[in-house]
């Protein structure tokens, strides 16, 4: 077998003129030739065996440059995990599962560390949850800016931060696992600030009696209020605001899902990286001119893998859409009859851009988790000055979501006005970094889809949470784990997030959606 090392070897002999197990090139010299004619074509064929030697060095470039792309950096102890070429970075998709999960973010190991931990087996239920991006440098979990909140204006999600902060607060309880150290999700417990104008007060007001009467902590605060507490803020064109007082933050994202993943695999859950880009259904068994039928079952998906043009069919008997920002696009192109897609899920991905900014006389360690009257958020990051931001803008100027590349315009241009006008300080702030991440985004009320689909009897949909996906997790996982399991809700009655209101056309006001 050919070495990473042996390689260098040989193309540092290349370089300098040596050839594989030989002198120099130019160390041939005539005293060490047979005289006469054979010599002489040996000498004649000189430009040939260059030939040679440069065709093969041109071939151990190549061969490095393989290597080089398939081999991790350097760790302590060797090559570490070396993926050779060819075959597959992950577990390969099985055969058969009782339950597919597609999605590997917090929504989908949501569901499956609670189906695991509810069902209370170690091997029962087999649980497959399929990832496209093992690598989650695109996944709306980890690009998120981690908060959490209670103040929204709909009863279920309420009731579900709720659910999710007591969840956080014994994390340990629920995601521990044996020998491991105790999971820190780096909660800073800084509550949310909502600002409104004279024309949103009534609207905020009544927004708080609700969240009061569900058991959340929030004050309401007027102007004059608002200033003492936080003195760095201008208060202009602010009627009145609330601020939440417990249960609300923001933690790291990364470490819950990772947490929950690490979890669920301990209880049995099982991985594999792919695309879902199939359904097989029993409508495939009607004869020839037979009509498409209102309903069908999921036999089979198709998940294709990195490493290979065919792909995998995996037996199922519950298939979970949890594909965050392309779950409708997951029934589009599952190549499903007309009739078995509706009504079609109005979930897509809707690009944001999060800012990160410098300024070492901004709010400081009182900053909360301020929502201004304009659209534009922020947030404190860390204890060094820093501060990270953004805004969604307007319908008719949603970016292009075909890459997550950065318009740096919009922080001069759009943020950063509204920023210094809400605090003086932010005048002189200095910008650091940016990235973009995606909403799974609900066309039709910006709430949540959950429960069974009413034409695909075996698929369930846990998606379309427009922003707030992350912070309701927990409550997501398990409400859908207690439908699959028991066939009710339990722990929280989220039933009308179902699909029957896409059908009906009856919206879910939601005033909190940032």
């Amino acid at each position: 077998m050919l070495r990473p090392g042996h390689v260098r070897c040989l193309l540092r002999r290349v370089r300098a003129g040596v050839p594989p197990g030989g002198s120099r090139w130019g160390s041939l010299r005539g005293s060490s030739l047979p005289r006469g004619a054979p010599g002489r074509a040996l000498r004649a064929s000189a430009p040939l065996r260059a030939d040679i030697f440069r065709e093969l060095g041109q071939g151990l470039e190549r061969l490095g440059q393989t290597l080089k792309d398939q081999l991790p950096a350097m760790r302590p102890g060797g090559w570490g995990g070396w993926t050779p070429p060819g075959t597959s970075p992950g577990p390969r998709p099985p055969e058969e599962a009782d339950v597919v999960v597609v999605g590997g973010g917090v929504l989908g190991w949501s569901v499956a560390y609670w189906l695991k931990a509810l069902e209370g087996r170690r091997h029962g239920m087999r649980v497959l949850v399929v990832e496209r991006d093992p690598t989650y440098s695109q996944a709306s979990t980890v690009l998120s800016a981690g908060g959490i909140r209670q103040q929204f204006s709909l009863p279920e999600n309420i009731r579900m931060s709720r659910f999710a902060a007591a969840f956080l607060r014994r994390i340990d309880e629920y995601l521990g696992v044996p020998d491991e150290p105790p999971i820190d999700i780096q909660f800073q417990p800084s509550g949310y600030l909502f600002l409104a104008p004279t024309e949103a007060a009534a609207r905020l007001e009544a927004t708080v009696r609700l969240q009061r009467e569900e058991g959340a902590q929030v004050a309401l605060l007027s102007p004059a209020q608002l200033k003492e507490r936080f003195p760095w803020m201008n208060t202009e064109g602010v009627a009145v605001a609330s601020y939440g007082l417990e249960d609300e933050g923001w933690f790291d994202p990364w470490t819950l899902l990772n947490a929950f993943r690490r979890k669920a695999t301990s209880l049995g859950a099982h991985s594999c990286c792919g695309e879902v880009r199939g359904f097989v259904t029993s409508a495939r068994d009607l004869a020839p001119g037979e009509p498409s039928p209102m309903s069908a079952r999921i036999k089979y998906i198709h998940i294709h893998t990195r490493d290979s043009l065919e792909y995998q069919p995996v037996a199922c008997s519950i298939v979970v859409n949890a594909a965050g920002a392309w779950a409708g696009k997951l029934l589009e192109e599952a190549g499903l009859p007309e009739g078995l897609r509706q009504p079609p899920l109005p979930i897509q991905p809707r690009k944001r851009y999060v800012f990160s900014w410098h300024c070492p006389d901004g709010p400081g360690l009182s900053c909360p988790f301020l929502i201004d009257t304009s659209g534009a958020y922020f947030r404190r990051e860390g204890i060094g000055g820093n501060y990270i931001g953004g805004m969604s803008p307007a319908e008719d100027e949603e970016p292009d979501p075909s890459d997550l590349s950065v318009d740096h315009s919009f922080f001069p241009e759009r943020l950063w006005p509204l920023l210094a006008a809400r605090v003086p300080a932010f005048a002189a702030l200095r910008p650091r970094s940016s990235w973009a991440g995606y909403y799974d985004y609900n066309c039709f009320d910006q709430n949540g889809v959950l429960g069974p689909h009413p034409r695909l009897e075996n698929l369930f949909v846990a998606a379309g949470f427009s922003g707030h996906g992350l912070q309701h997790a927990p409550a997501v996982g398990r409400a859908l784990a207690e439908l699959l399991l028991r066939g009710r809700y339990e722990s929280l009655d989220l039933a009308r997030l179902g699909c029957q209101r896409l059908l009906d056309g009856s919206r879910l006001r939601e005033d909190g959606v940032v």
